[in-house]
């Protein structure tokens, strides 16, 4: 099960440098000029949790795994996009893969790098972005609703279902609103995820700003953390230029020692990491025995066969139980044994939905 976030936004506010410290490789391409960036550079990223090594510790793990999110380096949109402007088409389509968009805007004044606009006005560039992802929903919506219609007048319950979905949809999108900001029953939310609409994605705001502003951000940012409450979305503020310098840094006193002298406690990553963690509402569970500690990652709300088939498929297949032990009672009590015998472990069945933090032990039989 992977889940990925799609880095987005106009040519040159410091995608490609930011994917390049996500992932600590070279594999995307910084340029000062448009497009540098035309098939979509994949990258993998361990998500930070210091609970992973408390766990190792505890049950003398010779291994540790952590768990991981995949970022998507998706090249530049410009106006007109949704018309095939820039090689719309293709990069619009790059957009429709991913889980949730991190949205990349430029609130740095530099006489170096050039703006596809020519001047810095994050707001207006995340409704550039916006308005054609929207002009796109728009125009494929549209058509989808007069097939779905036409099915529905002739009884079909499933065309039914998706214009109760589609209908109101639509109507946002007319009136300049994301698809994501119309309120949806949870049973009809699946219809929405199946029309793959650019507009429904979640959206968490990366302001990149100026190396000074990396620990305080900056007016521009600040403008943009009001914009995001009417958006219904996350922001981080990050410097994507220390950040390369930090992911070049391989000691780890070093980062720290380097992160302090700017102000900050953790690179700026590691909140894009959590926050793109968080927008696709994730949780994380734990399995911890003598060959390792391993993170594993599932959608808030699976249920305990749900989980056990994240690690395989033969687990929720043949799925019998899942011995649960929180994490607080698991370090509380000094690991699995010392849980067990302060009656902390718990006998879960399919109906059990996994808390984060949950450390579990699958019973199976194939």
């Amino acid at each position: 099960m992977g889940f990925n976030c799609g880095i987005v936004g106009l040519p040159n506010v410091g995608k490609s440098t930011l994917f390049n410290a996500l992932t600590a490789t070279a594999a995307a391409e910084a340029a000062n000029y448009p497009f540098c960036t035309i098939e979509p550079n994949l990258g993998r990223v361990a998500v930070p949790d210091p609970r992973l090594e408390i766990l190792a510790k505890l049950g003398k793990s010779a291994k540790i795994v952590g768990t991981q999110l995949e970022f998507v380096d998706i090249a530049g949109l410009v106006r007109g996009a949704s018309k095939g402007e820039g090689l719309g088409n293709q990069f619009l389509g790059h957009i429709r893969e991913v889980d949730a968009i991190a949205h990349v805007l430029r609130c740095f004044e530099s006489g170096d790098i050039t703006h596809v606009e020519g001047s810095i006005d994050p707001i207006r560039d995340a409704e550039t972005v916006e308005t054609e992802l929207l002009l796109a929903d728009l125009e494929s919506l549209e058509k989808r609703v007069l097939a779905a219609q036409k099915k529905a007048r002739g009884n079909d319950k499933e065309a039914k279902d998706e214009l109760a979905v589609m209908e109101p949809v639509l109507a946002a999108l007319r009136e300049g609103k994301p698809a994501r900001a119309v309120p949806l029953d949870p049973d009809r939310r699946a219809i929405l995820k199946r029309l793959q609409l650019l507009s429904a994605k979640p959206v968490l705001y990366v302001c990149n700003v100026e190396e000074a502003a990396a620990a305080a951000g900056n007016a521009q940012s600040a403008h943009v953390a009001d914009y995001a409450k009417t958006q219904g979305a996350e922001i981080v503020v990050i410097s994507a230029a220390i950040e390369a310098e930090v992911s070049l840094l391989s000691d780890e006193a070093e980062k720290r020692e380097f992160l302090a002298t700017l102000g900050l406690e953790e690179p700026g990553l590691a909140r894009v990491i959590h926050a793109g963690y968080h927008l696709l509402d994730l949780v994380t569970f734990f399995t911890v025995g003598p060959k390792e500690a391993h993170a594993w990652t599932v959608r808030r709300g699976a249920t305990a066969p749900e989980a056990a088939g994240v690690i395989h498929t033969d687990f929720q297949k043949g799925f019998i139980r899942a011995e649960t032990i929180s994490y607080a009672d698991f370090v509380a009590h000094g690991g699995e044994q010392g849980a067990k015998d302060a009656g902390k472990m718990r006998l879960e069945g399919a109906e059990y939905v996994v808390q984060d933090g949950d450390i579990l032990h699958f019973r199976f039989n194939v």
